[in-house]
């Protein structure tokens, strides 16, 4: 059986640790109304797609977010 490497048990970790990044830093942060800056869904995406380009560690994650997901309002 041929794993798929994006699902693996390392990739998985690394998305779960990606996601936790995000939500410890980004997850809190309110507008002036109240309403969350970052969605769930936002931070999830970036999670992906930081694994799925290849990343290794959570170094960095910060900076793509910003750069790539930020104005995704």
């Amino acid at each position: 059986m041929i794993e798929d490497w994006l699902y693996g048990s390392a990739r998985l970790d690394l998305r779960e640790q990606s996601l936790l990044l995000l939500l410890k830093h980004l997850g809190g942060d309110l507008a002036s109304d109240g309403t969350p800056l970052h969605s769930t869904k936002q931070l999830y995406a970036a999670a992906h797609d930081w694994v799925s380009h290849g990343n290794p560690t959570t170094d960095g994650i910060l900076k793509f977010y910003m750069e790539h997901y930020n104005d995704l309002r």
